[in-house]
């Protein structure tokens, strides 16, 4: 199996675009399946015509602490890295939404007062479309923390011979979870200072985590060579580079995809799909 990670440092640079688009043209000719990990604005799912969709619910555990049992000892407490877990005079405090699930506060209780309970935090969802699968989680208005609901994405992955893994912009956990253990990051970037700046600490990010990564610029006929120069200086490949298209950004906006539609689109992204390949080590298929 083959994981490509779609990823960029900030949001709107075509990120899901890219995604969505190489997706499509690997299911040609690989099994293919489609991880959405964006999970606070998943939208790989508008591009598809979505057939057997399942839901599920992502849910982790919580502690609960029985007063009965509690003798107010305060080691979960001192000993909760997150603050999840608070002594406060003869009252135990816990904030579940800073509760992590590592399970030490159940752990160390030396009278047993803590059991688990299971919360839950988002939506997994399941569909078969245009010869591929795709799988995408969302988590719930207000709850902080998307990487459970990523890795329980993950987790269904199956066994597909490409994997292609949408991840959330930046370099934060969110990102840093749904990239790990890909075979290769394709960093989706556009030619601005701003772009610059935001793939720097994109690459800083996979090279912190060993991953590969090459470099797709975006909308390439506007800003400037910065990116271009940078990628030259750092040894980074430069996978694509895609124009400003009006028709594309039309298309886009309609949640259609311009590899179903344009011969050009879909030999671009074609094109692409193969040197990502190529890059990986791997053989490119005919």
């Amino acid at each position: 199996m083959l994981t490509l990670a779609c990823a960029s440092g900030k949001g709107g640079t075509g990120k899901t675009t890219v995604a969505t688009s190489l997706a499509f043209v690997a299911a040609a000719h690989h099994k293919t399946t489609l991880l959405d990990c964006d999970a606070e604005a998943p939208n790989s799912h508008l591009f598809f015509q979505l057939q057997n969709l399942r839901e599920s619910e992502v849910s982790v555990p919580v502690p609960r602490v029985s007063e009965e049992l509690c003798s107010l000892c305060g080691k979960c407490a001192d000993l909760c890295q997150f603050n999840a877990i608070s002594l406060l005079g003869d009252t135990v405090l816990v904030f579940d939404e800073l509760c992590h699930s590592c399970g030490v506060c159940s752990y160390v209780c030396p009278e047993g007062a803590i059991t688990e309970k299971q919360r839950s935090i988002g939506v997994l969802r399941e569909a078969e479309t245009d010869g591929l699968k795709l799988i995408s989680g969302e988590l719930n208005t207000s709850e902080p923390l998307a990487p459970p609901v990523i890795s329980a994405v993950k987790a269904k992955k199956g066994d597909p011979e490409l994997l292609i893994v949408d991840a959330a912009p930046g370099s934060s956990c969110p990102t840093v979870e749904a990239v790990r253990d890909a075979d290769l990051c394709l960093l989706v970037t556009e030619p601005t200072p701003f772009g610059l700046s935001d793939l720097q600490m994109a690459v800083g990010m996979c090279r912190r985590m060993r991953i590969p990564a090459a470099v797709i610029i975006n909308r390439c006929d506007i800003g400037d060579d910065r990116v271009r120069r940078h990628c030259a200086e750092e040894g980074l490949a430069v996978l694509a580079e895609i124009p400003w298209d009006r028709q594309l950004a039309q298309a886009h906006s309609r949640g259609q995809l311009m590899v179903s539609q344009s011969d050009e689109w879909y030999s671009r992204m074609n094109d692409l799909l193969r040197a990502a390949f190529r890059q990986a080590g791997r053989e490119v298929a005919s």
